[in-house]
């Protein structure tokens, strides 16, 4: 893409509504645009950032097994009444009529909606294991919006659903989720540490957070110290085996790590002084395991093979995954704005023509462009003629990993330079040779 052609509304200015970081550099950086409190509209460099997530979740998620749907933003409350959630949810849920007078809802989560889609279809444990799973627009209505896509009100999660016919079987699915879901963030760039929660509004005796550590975290959080040196890394995991997804999840929650809420002094005592760690953090996921709680509630029940007729045992799967957008840059910036990680990157590359009009720089840089992009890579080419100090600046807002930099004097002996944005590490490189290592780095990257 030519910076020139492309819609990247760059601000000046630091937006005095952003506290935090991540929201500031995504205004300043032309990524989202307030529409109302809480609810934002997603430009061209966000909403490609927004897809490159959504793209590391969907090929996780259908790695592990799962099968996509789509389901409506809008509910029937009727369902909710047979749940018992209707009244029970509180403020948050957005609760409206259509013209007839029906009551309606829009979706804050859907565990209701799932278990009428399987109860009108499923009858047989010859049926199971099966688990659903949509990425879909969201509303809760909070009370105090803040910290722009971290705690909006509209957002945009991948919310999963299992149904087994066992307890066995549906604690198998908790744990296939957390190992999938420990290699989907380390795919994005992330350590998201799995810390024993709460299960709020939606139940259950067993779940998990996943929280990235951040300054600026909505949540403080109690842990040893060792657990952040685990890393899922490379491991190739059968998710049909029961005994590896356990150990997995043994390996990554027998550390103490809670969030505030289920927080217990005494246990965290236990551990060596200097391993116990308090910090904040993001969440940006959460698994649940609730039993029954739905499946009896709105009679989802099924053949069990011996005469009798059994409700399933379920359990939901969350990744907030507009949130993830917020966290990364949480994680990862300087004071010249964003560094995003390359599996999540707008643009892979950066093009920086120093002299704009030049025969020799223009030729060189695109060049580089069709090089790139006959690779499968997509460059983003600074051709405006401004100043450098000004194009060196957008490309350090928005944070592309990798940069390379073209102008008369290096092509005069041969060579542009590539800058690495995380370390500033710069290097002069024949043009060739910086093409084919930026095609070396992305190798083997989704």
């Amino acid at each position: 893409m030519r910076l020139s052609r492309y819609f990247l509304p760059v601000l000046k200015e630091t937006p005095r509504e952003a506290q935090i970081v991540s929201h500031r550099y995504m205004l300043q950086a032309g990524m989202i645009k307030q529409a109302s409190a809480g609810i934002y509209s997603w430009l061209p460099l966000g909403f490609k950032v927004l897809r490159k997530i959504e793209n590391i979740v969907h090929q996780e998620q259908e790695r592990a097994g799962h099968i996509a749907i789509q389901m409506p933003t809008i509910q029937s409350a009727d369902l909710w009444r047979e749940s018992g959630r209707y009244d029970a949810y509180g403020e948050e849920m957005l609760r409206i009529k259509d013209r007839g007078g029906r009551e309606m809802l829009f979706t804050p989560t859907a565990e209701e909606l799932v278990t009428d889609i399987f109860r009108a279809h499923v009858t047989s444990y010859k049926d199971l294991p099966l688990t659903l799973y949509q990425i879909q627009w969201k509303f809760r209505d909070e009370v105090r919006p803040r910290f722009g896509v971290m705690r909006g009100r509209e957002f945009y999660m991948k919310d999963g659903y299992n149904f087994d016919l066992t307890k066995e079987d549906a604690l198998h699915a908790y744990n296939r989720h957390l190992v999938s879901y420990l290699r989907t963030y380390e795919r994005m760039g992330l350590q998201a540490i799995p810390m024993r929660a709460d299960s709020g509004p939606i139940g259950g005796d067993d779940t998990h957070e996943f929280l990235v550590l951040a300054e600026t975290g909505e949540s403080e959080v109690f842990y040893d110290s060792q657990i952040t040196d685990l890393k899922f890394g490379d491991r190739q995991i059968d998710y049909d085996d029961h005994a590896a997804c356990a150990a997995v999840l043994d390996e990554f929650t027998s550390r103490y790590a809670r969030t505030d809420e289920t927080h217990d002094e005494a246990l965290f005592n236990e551990i060596p002084e200097e391993r116990r760690r308090t910090a904040r953090g993001i969440e940006v996921g959460q698994i649940f395991y609730f039993g029954t709680k739905y499946s009896d509630a709105m009679g989802a029940v099924v053949d069990d093979g011996k005469g009798g007729k059994v409700p399933v045992h379920m359990g939901s799967h969350g990744i907030g995954v507009s949130r993830l957008l917020g966290a990364i840059i949480e994680a990862s910036h300087d004071d010249k704005g964003i560094i995003w990680p390359e599996g999540v990157t707008p643009f892979h590359c950066g093009i920086i023509n120093l002299k704009q009009g030049d025969a020799e720089a223009d030729a060189a840089c695109l060049s580089l462009y069709d090089s790139l992009t006959a690779l499968g890579l997509e460059p983003l080419y600074d051709d405006r003629d401004e100043r450098a100090g000004t194009k060196f600046g957008t490309m350090d807002m928005i944070g592309l990993p990798w940069r390379i930099t073209v102008g008369p004097r290096g092509l005069k002996n041969g060579v542009v330079e590539l800058t690495c944005r995380r370390t500033g590490e710069s290097e002069e490189l024949p043009p060739a040779d910086a093409v084919a290592k930026i095609a070396t780095i992305y190798q083997g990257i989704a």
